[in-house]
Parts: C-alpha cells; sequence; structure tokens
C-alpha cells in the first residue's frame, strides 16, 4: 500500500509564510518545505511532531520561503532540494530580499539538487511529483503527492487567489497557464498548502477563485 503523507503547517516571518513539515509515519522519516526564517521554531516543531528532517524542499526562492535555507541546511547536514533552477537568481539576492523587506538577514545557498518538470522527490518511502509551475517567479515549482491528495503550491494559488507578477520575471499569463496546465489537472479533492493563508481544495478553486473563472479581469493587477 502506497504511504500517506502527514503534513503540518508551521507559519513563519511577518509575512505568516506557510512552512510545511512533511512526515512519513511509518518511518518518521520527513521533509522541511519552504523555511522562510525562525529557524528554531521549526526545529522545535519538527521535534514535537516527530519529524526527522532528511531534506529542505523549496517551491521557489523569495526570502519568507527560503531566507532560513542556508542556516538549516548546515544546522541538520541536510541536501537542499528545489527550486528549477531559473529560480537562481532570487536565491542569489536574498541577502539583499530580507534587507529590503526588513526580515532576519538570509544567506544564498546552491541547491544540491535542482528540480524539473516531472522530477521525483522521495519523502521517506513516499514519492512527491514534482511539477514546474512559472508565473510567481519563473523557477517555481509545486509538490505533489497523489496518495495522500495533497499539494504543496507555494505562491502560485491560494483560496480564493493567486501569486503576485509584479515581481522580477514574474507574468501573470504565464501564472493562469501554469495554474490551469499544472493545477486544475489535478482532482477537485486534492488539499493544497498555499504559501499564506488557509488550505483549500482544487475543487473549491477551480468553481470560485474569480482569477481562475474570469482572467482577463484581472490581467492588468499582474
Amino acid at each position: 500500500m502506497t504511504p500517506a503523507l502527514q503534513s503540518f503547517i508551521v507559519p513563519v516571518t511577518a509575512f505568516q509564510q506557510n512552512c510545511s513539515l512533511l512526515l512519513d509515519p511509518e518511518t518518521g522519516e520527513g521533509a522541511i518545505v519552504d523555511p522562510g526564517g525562525e529557524v528554531e521554531r521549526l526545529l522545535a516543531a519538527a521535534k514535537k511532531h516527530g519529524v526527522a528532517i532528511q531534506q529542505i524542499l523549496l517551491t521557489h526562492a523569495h526570502c519568507d520561503h527560503a531566507g532560513g535555507t542556508a542556516d538549516l541546511a548546515e544546522r541538520l547536514g541536510v541536501p537542499i532540494v528545489g527550486p528549477h533552477e531559473d529560480d537562481r537568481f532570487w536565491i542569489e539576492s536574498l541577502p539583499d530580499q530580507a534587507a529590503a523587506f526588513g526580515l532576519e538577514p538570509a544567506r544564498s545557498f546552491e541547491p544540491d539538487r535542482w528540480l524539473v518538470q516531472g522530477d521525483r522527490v522521495r519523502v521517506g518511502s513516499a514519492e512527491l511529483e514534482v511539477r514546474h509551475c512559472p508565473g510567481h517567479t519563473p523557477g517555481h515549482v509545486v509538490f505533489v503527492h497523489a496518495p495522500s491528495q495533497l499539494a504543496l503550491v507555494g505562491d502560485v494559488l491560494f483560496h480564493g487567489s493567486i501569486g503576485r507578477t509584479d515581481f522580477p520575471r514574474g507574468d501573470y499569463a504565464t501564472l493562469i497557464a501554469s495554474i490551469r496546465r499544472e493545477l486544475l489537472s489535478l482532482s477537485d479533492a486534492v488539499r493544497f498548502v498555499p504559501g499564506h493563508g488557509p488550505m483549500s481544495t482544487i475543487g473549491v478553486e477551480r468553481r470560485g477563485n474569480p482569477f481562475l473563472l474570469a482572467p482577463e479581469r484581472y490581467g492588468k493587477l499582474g
């Protein structure tokens, strides 16, 4: 039987970014997704939930999602996996991003593995599918675990909204196309963890997200 994944959300930074702990309950092994900061808090949460962190997964490299990555990887001695290499320039600018937004200092790093469309990432005995979803950033990826009907989508899609596209190399039309191709192709029952705010399902957003129902109305906002 394919193992289910457990997920625990830990909001971090002044932007209340949803960092996620993933746990394979069969092995106790897990991963941390988008450690934007507050490393001590994340380590305490991992201990509380019994997650033995084996790797760091990144959806994209904005500071509120990746700011704690270098410190956490160094502290735990674990690999950094993701995002897509098109976000390299965002990783290189992490110190400047942190200073600009008043967040705790952040360091740049080199991922141990860049991800591309169709890659697979193992968390314990579970396997996540990687889907490349540019638009918010060019190298944004999402992680999907079909057996658990769970997706971690970063800043691509939110409950009732979508990611901003006014950052460097963001593009509204590209983001809408990514959502339609890579997320709306999932089952309505798939629950997703967004980068900020409450969880939702693909079905709820398919039926009620105004940016997906009438994208031409909002295009000039991006």
